[in-house]
C-alpha cells in the first residue's frame, strides 16, 4: 500500500498523546495509594496540555488525508459498522476527557465540592481520568481495528496490529512522560523511564512477531485464480495503462527493494534499540536531555515503523499491476 504521511502523523501523534495521558494517570493512581510520592497539580496540568496538544496535532494531520475536508463530519455516520467512524467519534471524546482532567487539576476540584462523598484530595481527577483511560484504550482499539479488520490485506489482519498500536503508543507516551518529569517532577523520572523501557521492550517483541509472521505469509490469490486460467506459466506483458493511475499510485509504495529493507532495520533501531539504551542511561542519570533525546529518536523510529507498516501490506490488485507493483 502507499503510505500517506497524514495518516502516519495522525496515528503516531495521537498514540503518543494517549500514552502520555496514561502515564500521567498511572502515576496519579500510584500516588493515591502511597506507592509513589504525590505530584503537584501543575505537573498534571502541564503534562495534560502536552498530551492534548499531541492529540489535536494528530486530528489536524488527519484532515490532510481528506479529499473534501468540509465533509469530514460524514466520516462519523457509519459508526455501527465502521471502525473508522468509531475512531472519528472516540478521538474527540478522548480529547474532551483529557481537557476535563486538566481543568479538574487546575481548579483543584474535589468530589466534596459538588456534595459527593470523597476519600482523596484528587478524587475527582481520578474519577474523570478513569473515564479518560477507558476512552483511550477504546481509541487504540478503533485505530488498530481500522487495519486489522481488512481480511484481504493479510499483513494487517491480525490481533498483533491492535497490540502493536497500543504498545508503541504507550511506549512513546511514557518516554515523553519521563522527559517531562525530569524537568518538572524529578522524583517520578525513574518510574516513567522504567515503564517506558518495559513497554518499548514489549513493543519490540510483538513488532518482531508481526514481522516474522508477515514474512511467512503466502498470497491467497494468484494470477491464475484472478483471471480464471490454470495454465502454469502466465506472464503479464502490459501494465494495462499508458501511464500511472489511482490503482498504481495508491496500492503500492513505489520504493526500491533496498530502501524498503533499509526502513525496516532503521525503525527497529530507532524505535526500540536506541531508545532502550537512552532510557537506561536516563534512568540512572535522570537527565532531561537524554530522556528528551530518547523520545525524539523513538518518535522518528515510529514514523519509519508506520511507513513500513503501510508499505508492507500487499494489495491483491497488485497481481494485475505486477510490472509496477
Amino acid at each position: 500500500m502507499h503510505p500517506a504521511f497524514s495518516v502516519i502523523f495522525l496515528t503516531t501523534l495521537i498514540g503518543a498523546g494517549q500514552g502520555l495521558f496514561l502515564a500521567l494517570y498511572t502515576a496519579q493512581s500510584y500516588s493515591a495509594v502511597g506507592v509513589l510520592p504525590p505530584a503537584a497539580s501543575p505537573f498534571y496540568v502541564s503534562g495534560g496540555l502536552v498530551a492534548l496538544a499531541l492529540l489535536a496535532a494528530g486530528l489536524v494531520a488527519s484532515f490532510f488525508h481528506l479529499g473534501h475536508p468540509e465533509r469530514a463530519w460524514r466520516a462519523a455516520a457509519r459508526w455501527r459498522t465502521s471502525w473508522l467512524s468509531r475512531e472519528v467519534i472516540v478521538l474527540p471524546l478522548v480529547m474532551g476527557l483529557v481537557a476535563a482532567y486538566i481543568l479538574v487539576h487546575f481548579m483543584k476540584w474535589r468530589l466534596a465540592d459538588f456534595g459527593l462523598p470523597g476519600w482523596h484530595r484528587q478524587d475527582l481527577a481520578l474519577a474523570v481520568g478513569a473515564l479518560g483511560v477507558v476512552a483511550t484504550f477504546g481509541l487504540y482499539l478503533c485505530t488498530g481495528m481500522i487495519y486489522a479488520c481488512i481480511r484481504f490485506l493479510q499483513e494487517w489482519a491480525t490481533p498483533l496490529t491492535v497490540i502493536n498500536y497500543t504498545l508503541l503508543g504507550g511506549a512513546s507516551g511514557f518516554t515523553l512522560a519521563a522527559a517531562l518529569a525530569a524537568l518538572w517532577q524529578p522524583e517520578l523520572t525513574r518510574f516513567f523511564a522504567g515503564w517506558a523501557m518495559i513497554l518499548t521492550a514489549a513493543g519490540l517483541v510483538t513488532r518482531s512477531a508481526s514481522l516474522w509472521r508477515n514474512r511467512r505469509l503466502r498470497p491467497r490469490s494468484t494470477v491464475q485464480t484472478a483471471i480464471g486460467l490454470r495454465h502454469p506459466r502466465i506472464r503479464q506483458e502490459s501494465q494495462g495503462f499508458l501511464g500511472g493511475a489511482f490503482n498504481t499510485r495508491e496500492f503500492f509504495h513505489g520504493a526500491a527493494p533496498w530502501l524498503f529493507r533499509a526502513v525496516k532495520w532503521a525503525f527497529l533501531g530507532l524505535a526500540f534499540a536506541v531508545p532502550l539504551a537512552l532510557l537506561a542511561w536516563g534512568f540512572d542519570s535522570g537527565g532531561a536531555g537524554v530522556l528528551a533525546g530518547a523520545f525524539g529518536v523513538q518518535y522518528l523510529g515510529l514514523i519509519a515503523e508506520r511507513w513500513f507498516f503501510f508499505a508492507q501490506a500487499n494489495h491483491p490488485q497488485n497481481l494485475y499491476y505486477q510490472l509496477v507493483g
